[in-house]
């Protein structure tokens, strides 16, 4: 799959590789986040449009354009260029920077970044047929309250990562009994047993320590009967910083 970066403007919002830590994950005891791999994963499976510069929206809670007020915390900022209240009703309109082109049949899901809950305001996410679509999209976010948001310079205010979109219409899921694969159950019981016995020794509040730490099945790539997950497993993203096109 190819993915150009069209820049619509000299000098546009950083698009960088997304990165795996997030701060409140930093002020769990010990991190102990960091141990759930699927979050780390979700968190770097994409790149982010960060910030340019610093700025405040103030939202009344009404339904107008003019019921948003953004202010960038510096007068030289071209706030008018990067961020408007378009749609109204508390939406909040980023403009990226960038148009992208994707091969045919993938698209660009385009939302907040993962696992990174914002007071006060929640990002809206697209699907982007950006394998023909001839001009840029907008990141929305939607006011969940009256008051004030701040979006800081260097934080993300839109993440994408691509997707086989049309493939995703040919998918039929099956449901199935448990029963139905004797190996799988077997591996599942196995599982259980081994989680509810961890669960029930955290109910000693020093239990989770490093010398105690989390479960590490599914870091490791394996079961509790030692099954093997294969090459696919990873435990780290390590998507390529843009470059220019030769």
């Amino acid at each position: 799959m190819q993915l150009d970066v069209f820049k619509m403007e000299p000098n546009p919002p950083p698009l960088v590789p997304g990165r795996g830590d997030r701060l409140w994950m930093d002020q769990t005891t010990n991190r102990f986040a960091y141990r759930c791999l699927p979050l780390t994963i979700a968190n770097q499976s994409g790149w982010e449009i960060l910030c340019p510069f610093s700025f405040t929206v103030k939202w009344n809670g009404e339904q107008l354009a003019g019921d948003l007020r953004i202010k960038a915390h510096s007068f030289d900022d071209p706030i008018e260029r990067f961020v408007t209240s378009h749609f109204a009703h508390g939406v909040l309109t980023f403009h990226t920077g960038y148009m992208f082109r994707t091969s045919p049949g993938w698209a660009l899901w385009a939302m907040g970044p993962p696992n990174s809950p914002k007071d006060g305001i929640a990002a809206l996410a697209g699907v982007i047929e950006t394998d023909w679509l001839p001009f840029p999209f907008t990141m929305n976010w939607k006011m969940t309250r009256p008051g004030s948001v701040t979006f800081e310079k260097g934080e993300p205010f839109c993440f994408i990562t691509p997707c086989p979109h049309q493939m995703i219409d040919e998918i039929q899921p099956h449901l199935r009994m448990m029963g139905d694969d004797p190996v799988l159950q077997q591996q599942y019981d196995a599982y259980n047993q081994s989680r509810s016995g961890f669960n029930n020794s955290l109910k000693d509040p020093t239990a989770l320590t490093e010398e105690n730490p989390w479960q590490r099945f599914y870091v490791r790539g394996e079961s509790p009967g030692g099954a093997k997950a294969g090459p696919t497993h990873v435990t780290k993203r390590k998507l390529k910083a843009p470059k220019p096109a030769e």
